[in-house]
């Protein structure tokens, strides 16, 4: 769990991610649309990934992927996020993390 919430604090919006899973390039997708700037960890493509899975799941991510964070505090998957984004409070999240200045809905 330490490499998950050392990477996870050096960035404001961080994925954990699979290349082949359509969910996560969902969540890469939203939240770049709203001018953030992801840091994407493709587990199935670093030597460590499995590692990082399993502190994932210890996380009590379930599946381990997508997993995002906003200002180095675990959001949850997709559902979670959709939730956010849903509910009026992405942009908040990610102004609040400095991943985005100004947001303007339009």
């Amino acid at each position: 769990m330490d490499v998950v919430t050392r990477l996870s604090k050096e960035h404001p919006v961080v994925i954990f991610s699979r290349s082949t899973c359509d969910m996560c390039h969902s969540m890469k997708t939203l939240i770049s649309s709203f001018g953030a700037n992801p840091v994407v960890y493709e587990l199935d493509q670093m030597p460590n990934g499995p590692d990082i899975e399993r502190a994932l799941i210890r996380l009590g991510r379930n599946p381990s992927v997508p997993a995002v964070f906003i200002g180095s505090k675990l959001i949850g998957g997709a559902n979670e996020v959709m939730s956010l984004n849903v509910r009026g409070k992405l942009a908040k999240a990610l102004m609040d993390s400095k991943a985005i200045w100004v947001w303007r809905n339009t």
